[in-house]
């Protein structure tokens, strides 16, 4: 008998380990997929965000009613994330206190939330740094058509300098967040 060739019949314990090592790997697998594209159990209708924060460094933006923290998202944010934004075209997410003021429902993205940067002090500086300031920074989702992705968008750091969610939770972010709701976006 050739020296790497398995018996026919492999013993009982051999076949056993097999089956629960491939059971092990398919419940990871449904884990894996479960965790990248099922959102989380919807929050109850007629629920309304007063406060979101977000915590760049943390990668997390906390959704907040009545003092109560309603949600937590894992957020992927500008390519160049470090630091606030200090003009256009730096990638950077900016840091300070903003507001929403507008909903938008005809986004390049799934939906998006309007943040209101730059504020009076962000356009001072940059304009006092010879550069425009930047504007158009959102919440938003995947870029329309590539809300297959999932929580996949999370591997890297990729917006402009906005704060993307996946697309349900942008659903869920549309439909609870008035405008007018502060944002607190710190380091």
């Amino acid at each position: 008998m050739p020296r790497n060739s398995v018996s026919a019949a492999s013993p009982p314990d051999v076949r056993a380990g097999r089956l629960i090592a491939g059971l092990a790997t398919l419940t990871l697998c449904a884990a894996g997929l479960a965790w990248l594209y099922l959102p989380p159990a919807p929050l109850p209708r007629g629920t309304r965000a007063d406060l979101l924060v977000v915590h760049k460094s943390a990668r997390r933006m906390l959704v907040y009613a009545h003092g109560a923290v309603l949600r937590s998202y894992v957020v992927s944010l500008g390519r160049d994330p470090v630091g606030p934004k200090r003009r256009e075209g730096d990638h950077r997410t900016p840091e300070g206190r903003y507001v929403i003021d507008r909903h938008n429902p005809h986004s390049a993205f799934h939906r998006s939330l309007h943040v209101s940067y730059p504020s009076m002090a962000d356009a001072a500086r940059a304009r006092a740094a010879g550069y425009p300031p930047g504007g158009e920074i959102m919440i938003h989702g995947m870029r329309n058509g590539g809300g297959w992705l999932g929580r996949l968008h999370l591997v890297a750091d990729w917006t402009d300098g906005c704060i993307a969610v996946t697309d349900p939770e942008m659903d869920e972010l549309y439909r609870i967040v008035p405008d007018g709701t502060p944002i607190v976006i710190g380091p």
